[in-house]
């Protein structure tokens, strides 16, 4: 499966919140069962360190929908910019071979004005 691209805004100091349904090249629901998701918001692809982690929540794995989030004070703490982000899904049975990239983007982090 290759990844979708979405390019995301977020407002600094707000909550962030969005929900993503999978589904393959036929359509159909992509089964969640057996996986884990994670995600990291850096500010280059060849960044060493996070600039900020989504958590990501596996609603209803058969029906492939993952909800994608952070809090208002973790969006705080990002300084505004623009940085690159993606998702992954790691199998919980065979972690080793089964770990794919299903999002990936840029995101926008629009500074506040009220704090």
């Amino acid at each position: 499966m290759a990844a979708g691209y979405q390019n995301l805004l977020i407002e600094q100091g707000t909550s962030f919140n969005t929900t993503i349904t999978l589904d393959d090249v036929t359509g159909a629901t992509y089964n969640l069962s057996n996986y884990t998701a994670s995600s990291e918001i850096r500010k280059s692809y060849y960044s060493a360190n996070t600039s900020g982690v989504f958590t990501v929540t596996i609603l209803n794995p058969t029906s492939g929908q993952i909800t994608v989030s952070m809090t208002a004070s973790n969006t705080a703490n990002i300084f505004p910019g623009r940085y690159v982000y993606d998702v992954k899904l790691q199998s919980i049975t065979n972690p080793d071979n089964d770990t794919v990239r299903i999002l990936e983007g840029i995101v926008e982090i629009s500074p506040q004005v009220t704090i």
